[in-house]
């Protein structure tokens, strides 16, 4: 009797440990299905670096593949130019074309998109990146640089423009004042600070582990 009882123990213990050990695995088997697990873009929008800066961040924490977007017709280095013009641009619904083309969109499972706040609205460039291909099914994380005045209404027009596409927290932070001359300034003490805020960003979002 006591052999039994014995044996019935050492039997349940046994299963238990498999059981224990089959969601183990199925826990790590739905991480690997995780953002930080996929194949990634990070495509970017930068007229005085910062938002390259951030792109290149969250390039160095997560890996994938970094592409800048550049226009066929780049915009004026004037300031009063270049807001003038995508002034008109918003009001006309005009999409610059993009000398950038990136063939194998398709591969890609996630796509960081980022841009600067441009007269509190999402940059034509990134609305013409966002028609010129179709991310239906894809996961889409938003990142912003402003002189800030904030998101405006970008990151609602991103999701506006990629109806069929998931799209996760975004990440904004304060870049230079381009209007005030004040432009690269994610160096020093801010790019530390820009680092630990984007590791955050990240860890919140589970595209990296605590």
């Amino acid at each position: 009797m006591k052999s039994n009882l014995k044996y019935y123990t050492i039997s349940i213990a046994v299963f238990l440990c498999l059981t224990s050990c089959s969601k183990a695995q199925e826990t790590i088997a739905q991480n690997n299905k995780s953002v930080g697990a996929k194949k990634i873009l990070i495509v970017y929008l930068s007229r005085t670096r910062n938002t390259k800066a951030v792109a290149e961040m969250i390039h160095q924490q997560i890996g994938g593949d970094l592409v800048a977007l550049e226009l066929q017709n780049p915009y004026p280095e004037n300031y009063q130019q270049i807001v003038a013009q995508v002034a008109k641009e918003n009001e006309t619904g005009f999409l610059p074309p993009l000398k950038t083309k990136i063939d194998s969109i398709a591969t890609y499972d996630v796509i960081y998109l980022g841009f600067p706040t441009w007269g509190m609205q999402l940059p034509p460039p990134i609305k013409s990146f966002l028609k010129d291909y179709n991310l239906g099914g894809k996961t889409i994380v938003p990142f912003n640089t402003n002189a800030g005045y904030g998101i405006g209404s970008s990151f609602d027009t991103v999701k506006k423009l990629c109806p069929g596409s998931t799209i996760l927290e975004g990440f904004s932070i304060k870049g230079g004042i381009e209007r005030d001359g004040v432009l690269f300034v994610m160096e020093g003490e801010k790019k530390v600070e820009a680092q630990k805020k984007v590791q955050q960003w990240l860890t919140k979002i589970g595209a990296i582990a605590n």
